[in-house]
Order: structure tokens, then sequence, then C-alpha cells
């Protein structure tokens, strides 16, 4: 049975997708972009600033949920831009210093709202 999670504290869909979705055990937290959920705006800075808006977003939802970082097991970083990569890792990093989940990271031509960083993830308790 699937459960649609939804939290203000995170921005809302923009289109016909939830931001989370709880299966069996399992959380799937759609990409989360850098748009601060107080203004709907995306944040204003550099890779690092939006990374720390996406993982503020990703955090809104896990708890939500009931989850935490620790129960994270994949994360799929989406970048505009490769030479981001070291800057956005050292970000996310910093919510996992112990045992990190899997990653893959990608380039990609383009992403919403013209955004530099986007992240799903996958937990499980």
């Amino acid at each position: 049975m699937k459960k649609v999670i939804s939290t203000s504290n995170a921005p809302g869909a923009i289109g016909p997708y939830s931001q989370a979705i709880e299966a069996n055990g399992t959380l799937y937290i759609s990409g989360q972009v850098p748009v601060n959920p107080a203004t709907g705006k995306v944040v204003e800075g550099g890779i690092k600033e939006q990374t720390e808006q996406v993982m503020k977003n990703i955090a809104a939802i896990l708890e939500e949920a009931g989850y935490t970082f620790a129960d994270v097991v994949k994360s799929t970083c989406l970048l505009s831009d490769m030479s981001n990569f070291a800057a956005m890792n050292e970000v996310y990093g910093s919510y996992y210093k112990k045992n990190p989940p899997a990653r893959a990271a990608f380039a990609v031509k383009e992403l919403p709202l013209g955004v530099m960083v986007e992240i799903e993830t996958i937990v499980v308790k």
C-alpha cells in the first residue's frame, strides 16, 4: 500500500508528482531542487547554498515521514555542471558523516527552474 507524504516545510510539487511516496517500509523522495518553501523561490548564491537548501528540503520530508538521514540508502545527484561536484559533495557529505548511502551523480543538460542541483533520495527503515 502506498502513502503520499507531503509537508509545507519543503517545496510543493509543481507537476503531477508527490514530494514523497512511502511503500512497504521504503520512502521514495522526489528530486528536490533548491527552492525555499517559505518564499517559493530558488535560493540565491552558488552551488553550496543551493545544495544546502536541497538538503534542508530533504530533511523536512524525512521528518514528516518519520525518517532521518541515517535511514537513507541511495541518493541520485543531478548537476547542471560537473565542475560543481566538489562543492556539492562538501555540503552533501556534511549530512552523511557516518555510513553514507550509495550514490550516483550525473551532469545533465538542464534542470528545472535553471537550478544547479537536484537530489532524489530513497530511504528504508
